[in-house]
């Protein structure tokens, strides 16, 4: 039988989570799990994250060392088989866009109503059922974020739900998407958008920790692919 091989780059490759070859391992992975690239028409290396872009992607794992060995391996102008212009820091853009998806998709679930802000409401929410994921500012005290962790745990668990909590915004970030300030503790409602801000902040967890690690502490809820 044949040895399985990833599918040959097209022009076009955006649609579907088929397999794709990490430009930097060579390693086979769903589209999910890693960032595509396309060259500008000046010819700089451009991050596509919702897979929008046309032309010609170059696909990288979604971790900040793949991306970080990809510029110092020249991996794009190999897998282009063109000269093309990388910035130094391609690493840190595609983190600083990463949070502004996230921060963008809490704003909208905000809109929505989807979206509680507040230790007392945060914790009101939990205990009527409705919380589907929380989240705490990165630098939110232990002791907090604890108190609210256990009850969100013990009352998903009991019911036999996921409970997804992330800490990946900062408190000023988590202030700025929610239009508040000092939103040290959020939880989100059960809607479309909810999902998509969990698969945001879990794309972010896996860019900052490696894709072999876990999404969030605690992250159990079920893999989703990006779209």
């Amino acid at each position: 039988m044949a040895a399985k091989t990833a599918r040959k780059p097209t022009e076009d490759d955006r649609t579907g989570d088929h397999l794709r070859l990490c430009a930097v391992s060579r390693a086979e992975r769903p589209a999910g799990e890693l960032i595509r690239f396309v060259a500008a028409p000046d010819g700089s290396i451009t991050p596509d994250l919702a897979r929008r872009l046309p032309g010609r992607g170059v696909w990288v794992t979604a971790d900040r060392t793949s991306i970080e060995a990809a510029v110092k391996s020249r991996a794009f102008a190999r897998s282009l088989k063109r000269p093309v212009e990388v910035r130094p820091d391609l690493a840190d853009a595609v983190e600083s866009l990463m949070v502004k998806r996230a921060m963008e998709t809490l704003g909208l679930a905000n809109k929505a109503g989807l979206a509680v802000a507040g230790f007392d409401k945060v914790d009101e929410t939990i205990a009527k059922g409705d919380a589907a994921l929380l989240a705490h500012g990165a630098e939110a005290a232990k002791d907090g974020r604890g108190k609210l962790d256990r009850k969100f745990l013990a009352i998903q668990e009991d019911r036999g739900r996921n409970a997804p909590i992330t800490d990946d915004l900062t408190i000023e970030q988590l202030s700025l998407a929610m239009g508040r300030s000092n939103v040290v503790h959020a939880a989100l409602i059960y809607g479309g958008v909810t999902e998509k801000f969990t698969i945001e902040a879990e794309r972010l967890r896996r860019y900052r920790s490696g894709v072999a690690l876990p999404v969030c502490t605690p992250m159990n809820a079920t893999p989703a692919s990006i779209e």
